[in-house]
């Protein structure tokens, strides 16, 4: 008994309704979230928010931020900004807190609590537990009376007009005041300590931003033996080899001391093919390198000589490295700076 082929009307799943979103709607919750943190700016007490970053600012031991749920998340970030700044800083979750954790406050630690309502119940519980370990709570609420902030040592209101939320309960536009007054004092501190460029790259390494701060060119130019290097009376034809195989693009064209005449690309080998046929075996490199080509230190910041390679009037691939008697130290390419994260 033969068997039936399954009907792809009946298998094929039910189309979808597209659900859109009207433009001129969504421009208007754009217009209206504008509106809400203009009212926190407009109505933010300055004194208060002087008198908490003072304290952070002077904190003999430890500044911890807690939160529960989105107040939560906002205090971890606040806190890893600062710890990214060189400030001792941590996350206290309320709740492992009242498990362990509060063992490590001492009388010298800060704890911020950040809550929209100010009456969130696990951070009433946790206030009684770090007063004992003899910190100083600070509160920092949407909310003007509260039981947080009854309870604190120090109290900052952030204004609060509404959520965006339609429905006036999801936490957004609460939760982008509270970041943005966060990270607002965290720079603030950041200027305050008159951090360096060097020391905010230190706390950086592995990333872009500390790499582009770190890294200087000959943490990323070419070893010696890898340099396409030839003389201005070789002819063209002699040097493709070297001109192909070192992985640059291009030949540095040196004197007897190693002092950069010019440079010839690959690019200008083509031109040269293009313009002069046959010729091309009688022509020396000198004859058609470039004889001004950007050039870059070995002490500049590598994030420097990715600047040059991009500049007009048009980008290069490479940047030959010398010093200050225009000596061939090494050569820069762009697939080595990206190479190496930047």
């Amino acid at each position: 008994m033969g068997s039936l082929a399954p009907s792809s009307d009946i298998f094929s799943p039910p189309k979808e309704t597209e659900i859109l979103i009207n433009p001129s709607e969504l421009l208007n919750l754009f217009k209206s979230q504008q509106k809400h943190l203009n009212f926190f700016f407009q109505n933010l007490d300055l004194s208060q928010t002087l008198t908490f970053t003072q304290t952070l600012l002077n904190a003999k031991g430890t500044i911890y931020f807690t939160g529960v749920g989105k107040s939560g998340f906002i205090a971890q970030k606040i806190s890893q900004t600062l710890v990214s700044l060189g400030i001792r800083s941590g996350f206290l979750s309320p709740v492992d807190a009242l498990h362990g954790d509060i063992g490590i406050l001492s009388k010298s630690d800060l704890v911020v609590f950040f809550s929209k309502s100010g009456n969130t119940e696990e951070l009433l519980k946790l206030v009684p537990c770090a007063k004992a370990k003899g910190a100083f709570l600070i509160s920092v609420t949407s909310s003007e009376e509260n039981m947080l902030s009854s309870v604190c040592d120090l109290n900052v209101y952030l204004p609060l007009e509404r959520e965006l939320c339609p429905f006036d309960l999801a936490p957004v536009t609460s939760t982008a005041i509270q970041m943005v007054f966060g990270d607002t004092v965290a720079i603030a501190m950041m200027g305050a300590r008159n951090l360096t460029r060097d020391e905010y790259a230190a706390n950086h390494p592995a990333g872009r931003i500390g790499k582009s701060l770190i890294f200087k060119v000959k943490d990323v130019m070419k070893k010696k033996e890898e340099l396409p290097v030839c003389r201005e009376g070789d002819l063209i034809v002699d040097q493709l080899v070297e001109l192909t195989s070192k992985g640059c693009g291009c030949l540095l064209v040196i004197d007897d001391e190693y002092h950069l005449i010019g440079t010839f690309t690959d690019g200008d080998l083509r031109r040269t093919l293009k313009a002069s046929g046959e010729g091309i075996f009688k022509l020396t490199v000198g004859e058609m390198c470039n004889r001004n080509p950007r050039t870059i230190t070995s002490d500049a910041m590598a994030v420097e000589a990715m600047w040059k390679m991009e500049s007009a009037p048009s980008p290069v691939q490479f940047l030959p490295v010398i010093n200050h008697q225009n000596v061939v130290i090494s050569i820069i390419t762009l697939h080595g700076l990206v190479s190496a994260g930047l």
